[in-house]
């Protein structure tokens, strides 16, 4: 079993794959690991007109399913939460700034990028 530091460290390199990815798409990174309490968003990134508030999940292998799946209902209102606290932060409308929720997966090698996944 890794512990918490080696989890952190491997967690730290995916998410800067799936920036690194963004980047290449044209999105402009606006925040990484940003925290509200004791939850967070790995990276909240601007594409076009919208915000986008990103979840990256790594599994080495789907035998215990895929990273995509680790973003159940309960993790979603958590992002959601901390979505809100960004806005508010950043002096945004809740309601007329347009913002979406993406997830990117990173399953053994392969990268997914889901759009707009909640």
């Amino acid at each position: 079993m890794q512990s918490k530091s080696e989890n952190h460290t491997k967690g730290q390199k995916y998410e800067e794959k799936a920036a690194l990815y963004l980047l290449s798409l044209g999105y402009e990174i606006l925040e990484r690991n940003y925290r509200f309490h004791r939850n967070e968003i790995d990276i909240i990134a601007k594409d076009g007109a919208y915000i986008v508030f990103t979840e990256v999940k790594y599994r080495s292998g789907t035998d215990l399913g895929f990273g995509f799946d680790a973003v159940d209902a309960r993790k979603q209102q958590r992002i959601r939460k901390v979505a809100e606290s960004y806005l508010i932060k950043q002096r945004l409308g809740l309601y007329s700034t347009p913002c979406r929720f993406d997830v990117i997966s990173i399953d053994g090698t392969e990268l997914k990028h889901f759009i707009n996944a909640f």
